[in-house]
Protein backbone atom coordinates (compact mmCIF):
# COMPACT_ATOMS: atom_id res chain seq x y z
CA UNK A 1 0.00 0.00 0.00
CA UNK A 2 1.51 3.45 -1.32
CA UNK A 3 0.70 6.33 0.73
CA UNK A 4 0.97 10.11 -0.43
CA UNK A 5 2.09 12.83 2.18
CA UNK A 6 4.33 11.13 4.78
CA UNK A 7 2.22 10.69 8.13
CA UNK A 8 -1.17 11.51 6.28
CA UNK A 9 -1.88 7.61 6.09
CA UNK A 10 -4.16 7.81 2.90
CA UNK A 11 -3.44 5.92 -0.21
CA UNK A 12 -3.31 7.53 -3.45
CA UNK A 13 -6.99 6.69 -4.44
CA UNK A 14 -8.55 8.27 -1.31
CA UNK A 15 -6.25 11.45 -1.68
CA UNK A 16 -7.82 11.42 -5.10
CA UNK A 17 -10.78 11.14 -3.98
CA UNK A 18 -10.85 13.97 -1.39
CA UNK A 19 -9.59 16.03 -4.07
CA UNK A 20 -12.12 14.99 -6.11
CA UNK A 21 -14.78 16.11 -3.47
CA UNK A 22 -13.07 19.00 -2.65
CA UNK A 23 -12.94 20.53 -6.22
CA UNK A 24 -16.75 19.86 -6.36
CA UNK A 25 -17.61 21.79 -3.02
CA UNK A 26 -15.88 24.74 -4.63
CA UNK A 27 -17.61 24.60 -7.98
CA UNK A 28 -20.82 23.96 -6.08
CA UNK A 29 -19.86 27.08 -3.33
CA UNK A 30 -18.65 29.19 -6.86
CA UNK A 31 -22.62 28.60 -8.80
CA UNK A 32 -23.94 29.41 -5.37
CA UNK A 33 -22.51 32.24 -5.23
CA UNK A 34 -23.01 33.14 -8.80
CA UNK A 35 -26.88 33.15 -8.02
CA UNK A 36 -26.68 36.23 -5.57
CA UNK A 37 -26.19 38.09 -8.76
CA UNK A 38 -29.96 37.20 -9.67
CA UNK A 39 -30.86 38.06 -6.07
CA UNK A 40 -29.41 41.51 -6.98
CA UNK A 41 -31.12 41.78 -10.13
CA UNK A 42 -34.28 41.07 -8.68
CA UNK A 43 -33.87 43.56 -5.70
CA UNK A 44 -32.61 46.05 -8.07
CA UNK A 45 -35.79 45.69 -10.25
CA UNK A 46 -37.49 46.04 -7.07
CA UNK A 47 -35.98 48.86 -5.99
CA UNK A 48 -35.56 51.31 -9.28
CA UNK A 49 -39.44 50.43 -9.79
CA UNK A 50 -39.07 48.55 -12.98
CA UNK A 51 -41.28 46.06 -10.94
CA UNK A 52 -44.25 48.10 -9.88
CA UNK A 53 -44.89 46.01 -6.50
CA UNK A 54 -46.16 49.03 -4.78
CA UNK A 55 -49.43 48.92 -6.79
CA UNK A 56 -50.57 45.48 -5.17
CA UNK A 57 -48.48 46.19 -1.98
CA UNK A 58 -49.17 49.43 -0.32
CA UNK A 59 -45.21 49.58 0.79
CA UNK A 60 -41.93 51.16 -0.34
CA UNK A 61 -38.70 48.79 -0.59
CA UNK A 62 -36.18 51.31 -2.28
CA UNK A 63 -35.49 52.13 1.50
CA UNK A 64 -33.28 48.53 1.68
CA UNK A 65 -32.86 47.95 -1.87
CA UNK A 66 -31.70 50.86 -3.13
CA UNK A 67 -28.97 52.26 -5.67
CA UNK A 68 -26.45 54.56 -4.48
CA UNK A 69 -26.03 55.99 -8.00
CA UNK A 70 -29.53 56.36 -8.89
CA UNK A 71 -30.73 57.98 -5.92
CA UNK A 72 -27.72 60.83 -6.37
CA UNK A 73 -28.87 60.91 -9.87
CA UNK A 74 -32.54 61.23 -8.55
CA UNK A 75 -30.96 64.68 -6.01
CA UNK A 76 -28.81 65.88 -8.76
CA UNK A 77 -30.59 64.85 -12.09
CA UNK A 78 -34.27 65.65 -10.50
CA UNK A 79 -34.74 67.67 -13.89
CA UNK A 80 -33.87 65.49 -16.11
CA UNK A 81 -35.78 62.48 -14.68
CA UNK A 82 -38.62 64.76 -15.15
CA UNK A 83 -38.14 65.80 -18.29
CA UNK A 84 -38.09 62.24 -19.59
CA UNK A 85 -39.17 59.45 -17.36
CA UNK A 86 -37.87 56.66 -19.81
CA UNK A 87 -34.34 57.87 -19.02
CA UNK A 88 -34.10 56.37 -15.55
CA UNK A 89 -36.07 53.32 -16.28
CA UNK A 90 -34.11 52.55 -19.06
CA UNK A 91 -30.83 52.98 -16.59
CA UNK A 92 -32.59 51.00 -14.28
CA UNK A 93 -32.99 48.34 -16.88
CA UNK A 94 -29.53 48.56 -17.91
CA UNK A 95 -28.57 47.93 -14.61
CA UNK A 96 -30.52 44.79 -14.02
CA UNK A 97 -29.24 43.11 -17.20
CA UNK A 98 -25.58 43.85 -16.63
CA UNK A 99 -26.60 42.11 -13.27
CA UNK A 100 -27.68 38.90 -15.17
CA UNK A 101 -24.85 39.17 -17.52
CA UNK A 102 -22.80 39.17 -14.60
CA UNK A 103 -24.10 36.42 -12.70
CA UNK A 104 -24.83 34.00 -16.50
CA UNK A 105 -20.95 34.63 -16.70
CA UNK A 106 -20.13 33.78 -13.09
CA UNK A 107 -22.22 30.85 -13.57
CA UNK A 108 -20.26 29.40 -16.48
CA UNK A 109 -17.02 29.86 -14.47
CA UNK A 110 -15.67 32.96 -15.15
CA UNK A 111 -13.78 34.74 -12.05
CA UNK A 112 -13.93 38.20 -13.91
CA UNK A 113 -17.41 38.31 -13.52
CA UNK A 114 -17.48 37.95 -9.91
CA UNK A 115 -14.76 40.63 -9.58
CA UNK A 116 -16.87 43.15 -11.38
CA UNK A 117 -19.39 42.54 -9.07
CA UNK A 118 -17.16 43.24 -6.60
CA UNK A 119 -16.09 46.43 -8.04
CA UNK A 120 -19.55 47.74 -9.54
CA UNK A 121 -20.92 47.13 -5.92
CA UNK A 122 -18.16 48.76 -4.64
CA UNK A 123 -18.14 51.78 -5.88
CA UNK A 124 -22.11 52.01 -5.71
CA UNK A 125 -21.20 51.53 -2.05
CA UNK A 126 -19.69 54.66 -2.01
CA UNK A 127 -22.59 56.59 -3.65
CA UNK A 128 -24.84 55.19 -0.67
CA UNK A 129 -22.41 56.33 2.04
CA UNK A 130 -22.83 60.01 0.54
CA UNK A 131 -27.14 59.54 0.36
CA UNK A 132 -26.43 58.26 4.32
CA UNK A 133 -28.64 54.92 3.03
CA UNK A 134 -27.17 52.48 5.43
CA UNK A 135 -29.36 50.13 5.40
CA UNK A 136 -28.80 48.99 1.83
CA UNK A 137 -25.11 49.88 2.37
CA UNK A 138 -25.57 46.26 4.82
CA UNK A 139 -27.19 44.85 1.58
CA UNK A 140 -24.55 45.85 -0.83
CA UNK A 141 -22.05 44.18 1.48
CA UNK A 142 -23.74 41.33 1.76
CA UNK A 143 -23.57 40.90 -1.69
CA UNK A 144 -19.62 41.79 -2.62
CA UNK A 145 -18.93 39.66 0.48
CA UNK A 146 -20.63 36.83 -1.48
CA UNK A 147 -19.42 37.72 -4.91
CA UNK A 148 -15.82 37.76 -3.21
CA UNK A 149 -16.21 34.14 -1.96
CA UNK A 150 -17.74 33.34 -5.05
CA UNK A 151 -14.29 34.56 -7.35
CA UNK A 152 -12.07 32.96 -4.25
CA UNK A 153 -13.49 29.32 -4.68
CA UNK A 154 -13.04 30.18 -8.42
CA UNK A 155 -9.29 30.42 -7.60
CA UNK A 156 -8.92 27.69 -5.11
CA UNK A 157 -10.51 25.65 -7.85
CA UNK A 158 -8.11 26.47 -10.93
CA UNK A 159 -4.98 25.93 -8.48
CA UNK A 160 -6.57 22.25 -7.76
CA UNK A 161 -7.24 21.58 -10.71
CA UNK A 162 -3.09 22.69 -11.36
CA UNK A 163 -2.00 20.76 -8.47
CA UNK A 164 -1.55 16.90 -9.38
Amino acid sequence: MQTLNVGAGRTDEEYRAAEEQRRAELRSDSHTDANYFFVAAGLAALGTGLLPIQLLLPIRLNFAVGIGAFELFGFYGRALLRASPLLGLGAAAAWVLILVGLGLAARKGYRWAFLAGVVLYGADMIALMITFSWLSIGVHAFFVYKWFQGQAALRDLKEAQVSP
